[in-house]
C-alpha cells in the first residue's frame, strides 16, 4: 500500500543501538495547541496534574 498522503519519516534512532536495556530517555510530547495537560514547570518544580480516573 502505497497510498499514504504522508511522506516516509527518517528513523532518529541510533544504529546499532539497544534500546531495549535499561537506562534514562528523552521523550518529547506535543498536544494541541501546546496544552497543558500533563502538569506545569514553575522555577525548578515540576507540579503534575492530577490522574482522571
Amino acid at each position: 500500500m502505497k497510498n499514504n498522503k504522508y511522506p516516509r519519516r527518517r528513523s532518529t534512532r541510533l544504529e546499532g543501538f539497544n534500546y531495549s536495556q535499561p537506562g534514562a530517555y528523552f521523550i518529547t510530547i506535543v498536544t494541541l495547541n501546546r496544552a497543558c495537560m500533563f502538569g506545569t514547570i514553575f522555577v525548578d518544580q515540576v507540579n503534575f496534574n492530577r490522574p482522571i480516573g
